[in-house]
């Protein structure tokens, strides 16, 4: 068995896929700049990685560069993005049409990586029959029929916390197999649901905790 064989074996380390999308982003840049090839060293200094990081991270998916040349910019772009899956198209569902699912439907670069919200829901009557990035907003009434009539890869729930795991019950009943969690509440599912939490005020607090840290230090 090959060294890529038992990392493989091993799972992919949270840290690596926390990584790879700051390599798509910045891969993305240099190749919108030009920029041919790059190095694990170029590309650790551009990153604040080492070098070793970068190459071993890459190792759990294949052997990518060539020693005395590097990556070729294009190349490599593309494995990643076939690694985070961008090469399909994924239909999403969004309940919660406040300020916050707004602003996430009308994000034009989710639909641009093949991320397309399909239905929007909610339950405030004055939204519900209005039109907004390319869907009517649904009653939430509806949502469990409509989950049973279109497949969908990714449910996101922008609602508030009393209401948000009655949501993510409905997404899991229905067959949806991918939650993304903007709710202020850390939500259940069974182990067969992958869920991706993101509690904005938790990222403000962690850089109000640095801001602060570093003041008592200086």
């Amino acid at each position: 068995m090959s060294s890529r064989e038992r990392k493989k074996d091993k799972g992919i380390p949270t840290g690596v896929v926390t990584r790879l999308p700051i390599y798509l982003r910045y891969l993305t840049t240099l190749r919108n700049k030009g920029v041919s090839r790059v190095s694990s060293a170029q590309l650790g200094e551009a990153l604040n990685f080492t070098a070793a990081q970068i190459r071993s991270d890459l190792s759990y998916f294949g052997s990518f560069g060539q020693q005395g040349y590097g990556y070729d910019v294009n190349e490599l772009l593309h494995h990643v993005s076939r690694i985070l899956g961008l090469d399909r198209t994924y239909a999403m569902v969004l309940v919660g049409a406040g300020n916050l699912g707004k602003a996430l439907a009308s994000y034009e670069n989710f639909r641009k990586r093949g991320f397309e919200i399909r239905a929007i829901f909610d339950i405030d009557e004055h939204l519900v029959g209005n039109y907004h990035a390319c869907c009517i907003i649904q009653h939430v009434d509806n949502l469990e029929n409509y989950l049973k009539e279109h497949p969908t890869d990714i449910g996101i729930i922008a609602t508030p916390g009393d209401v948000s795991q009655s949501i993510c019950d409905i997404f899991v009943r229905c067959g949806v197999r991918s939650i993304w969690n903007f709710s202020p509440v850390h939500l259940h599912v069974p182990e067969d649901v992958i869920i991706e939490h993101m509690h904005l005020t938790d990222s403000l607090l962690r850089l109000s905790f640095r801001l602060n840290e570093r003041e008592q230090r200086d």
